[in-house]
């Protein structure tokens, strides 16, 4: 992989934080940006916000007291050559410290401030404590996620901190840089998961509508509720995923497992969908994974192997692809998307915390006498 990708010349600052923030800089940092990340010098709790690997791959990093007055100030030195600034604080953190969207815009009117929470700046819930699973219960994502007759079951943390939040917070700041284009001024972006998840449920507020999604779990088209959507264990104890939900594919599934001279129900009588379910599971169950694989290697029957993060790596296609790359010594997923002219860069590792205070803060500006002065003080690490 190769190029700097299209977000070459962008300068991003980023407050230490947890997961959705880091995830979406990650973003920015693969497609090219300049990613200075802010650590928190002095803090007990430092260590929980230290890099994690591959989250943090990309960066440059600073470690500073954000509690001292010349820590405040070397950051806002850091926003007044900035395109971007995100923060994960609870509401009302940013603007306490020094740092909130008034203080850093005073210095940057051209600064876009992206503003990463559960539940939003304002609101009841605004102050409240909540992690993913929080979030996108109260957004309705989470009841619609599981078995009929089950409790709902958590996708992880993907939904809220990835997908409602990381990814919303990027295209929220693209949408301002684009907008920045012909007014000139900067503008916050206030990303909360609680939204972010919520219009990610869109399809279904649609389908609901029109009377093609159920409210119970499990009974619908798309969430198990029909036996040509789901996955079904192998011989192995492993499992492939059908999603042959057009009739011509569902029938060449059929043709290939055999049963296309069968009588069953009818491929969307999701009230029948037990027996066929069961019948489709007897013969999943007759072979391995990967002997269904083969089987269906070549086929538009919409039946893949189900892998694990470990094993996505050496499938042909993702092989073929490079979806993965090795970075650091550790195997993980490569940039994306794809860009014709302007590729993204190979990640760089991520940085120890800290391991570019001085070349940060010559850039500002500061003596090697000055920093030693701040080191001293403890105003950076």
């Amino acid at each position: 992989m190769t190029g700097v990708g299209p977000l070459a010349g962008l300068r991003v600052i980023e407050i230490a934080s947890l997961a959705p923030a880091p995830f979406g800089c990650m973003i920015l940092a693969d497609l090219g940006a300049e990613v200075i990340r802010v650590e928190r010098a002095g803090d007990a709790g430092a260590g929980l916000l230290a890099p994690s690997g591959v989250l943090d791959r990309g960066r440059s990093s600073i470690a500073v007291d954000l509690k001292t007055a010349e820590g405040r100030e070397i950051v806002l030195k850091l926003v007044e050559t900035a395109d971007v600034f995100v923060e994960g604080f609870r509401p009302g953190v940013a603007e306490r410290i020094g740092v909130g969207p008034d203080e850093c815009l005073a210095r940057n009117p051209r600064l876009i401030y992206g503003r990463m929470t559960g539940w939003g700046q304002d609101g009841p819930l605004a102050q409240r404590a909540g992690h993913d699973i929080n979030y996108i219960a109260i957004a309705g994502a989470l009841d619609p996620i599981g078995q009929a007759g089950e409790r709902p079951m958590p996708p992880m943390n993907l939904l809220g901190d990835f997908g409602g939040g990381g990814l919303m917070l990027v295209m929220g700041i693209l949408a301002a840089l684009h907008e920045r284009t012909t007014s000139n001024r900067g503008q916050v972006v206030d990303t909360s998961m609680v939204e972010g998840a919520a219009l990610l449920t869109a399809f279904m507020h649609g389908m609901h509508a029109v009377g093609l999604w159920d409210e119970g779990r499990g009974e619908n088209m798309l969430d198990t509720g029909g036996a040509f959507y789901d996955t079904y264990e192998c011989a192995d104890g492993r499992h492939v995923a059908v999603g042959c939900v057009e009739p011509h594919f569902y029938a060449e599934m059929l043709g290939l497992l055999g049963l296309a001279d069968e009588e069953l129900p009818g491929q969307y009588d999701l009230d029948e969908s037990a027996p066929l379910r069961k019948r489709l599971a007897d013969v999943f169950a007759t072979r391995t994974r990967d002997e269904w694989a083969e089987v269906f290697a070549d086929s538009d029957a919409c039946v893949s192997p189900v892998l694990s993060p470990w094993e996505a790596h050496n499938h042909p296609h993702n092989q073929a692809r490079e979806t993965f790359v090795d970075v650091g010594g550790i195997r993980q997923p490569a940039p994306a998307p794809r860009f014709s002219r302007t590729p993204a860069p190979t990640p760089a590792p991520a940085p120890g915390v800290g391991a570019d205070t001085d070349d940060i803060l010559g850039r500002l500006g500061h003596s090697p006498a000055d920093i030693a002065q701040l080191r001293t003080a403890g105003v950076v690490e």
